[in-house]
């Protein structure tokens, strides 16, 4: 039975104030169905300060789809952690493949921000996954942990206790293909090696979360894996319905 302790939602460039209502609305009718998951929703930049004012009271936790690792200064278009902390912010997603690959977000830069997200005891939300050529290579497990010791690199025990690692693969991203529970889990159990190796006891209560194209008809099979811990959701989680049926599949 699944029992997945974390389901983000990513909305990417997309929703409306009203959405941050109605999206409140359903998940706080379903909170008695969700256990002891939580929740968290990435809105953009411009919808944080909406949600933050119908979840407060909620347990639905609000989360950035990006930041910058600077505390302030000449950055025109960027947002710093100082702002997205006035807006009651939990959860940081660092390094989404989107980013890496439209926006110029290398493994350096990652790291500074996964490293400027926990030293500020807020939750980094560390994307990891191979492309489809990586993928059909047989290189996937040489990706993840590249891009795993780059961001983990300079972090303290103390910093590695607000990480979060979402395993994306890259061809699994709105293109409605997935890995299979199997192929998930597996690339799961080695992240989970990694991190006790790397980390210790800590490592073993990093939340590994899977994310590539989750549903609701697949998300309890997903959940089910031993060390998928949850899911970062894309697509699904502008849909209401669908999205508090993923939330309600974490709890089996």
């Amino acid at each position: 039975m699944a029992n997945a302790s974390l389901v983000i939602g990513n909305w990417k460039m997309n929703g409306s104030q009203a959405l941050t209502r109605s999206m409140a609305d359903a998940l706080r009718a379903a909170v008695p169905s969700c256990g002891d998951t939580k929740v968290v929703v990435c809105p953009p930049y411009t919808l944080l300060a909406e949600l933050t004012r119908h979840c407060y009271y909620d347990g639905i936790a609000v989360g950035a789809q990006n930041v910058n690792a600077n505390e302030n200064g000449a950055h025109t278009g960027e947002v710093s952690l100082t702002m997205l902390k006035e807006l009651a912010v939990e959860y940081v997603i660092v390094g989404h493949s989107e980013r890496r690959a439209m926006y110029g977000d290398d493994n350096s830069a990652v790291a500074a921000k996964v490293t400027a997200v926990t030293q500020a005891k807020l939750n980094a939300v560390l994307c990891v996954g191979e492309d489809k050529q990586q993928y059909d290579a047989g290189n996937t497990w040489q990706v993840v942990e590249q891009q795993l010791q780059a961001a983990c690199a300079e972090l303290t025990p103390e910093q590695a206790a607000k990480l979060v690692v979402a395993y994306e693969p890259i061809w699994a991203i709105g293109t409605g293909e997935t890995a299979t529970p199997a192929q998930a889990e597996e690339v799961h159990a080695n992240i989970r090696q990694w991190l006790v190796k790397r980390f210790a006891a800590i490592g073993e209560k990093i939340e590994i979360l899977y994310g590539g194209s989750v549903k609701a008809d697949n998300a309890a099979e997903l959940f089910a894996q031993q060390h998928i811990d949850g899911g970062l959701i894309g697509g699904a989680s502008l849909k209401e319905e669908q999205f508090v049926a993923i939330v309600q599949a974490a709890q089996g």
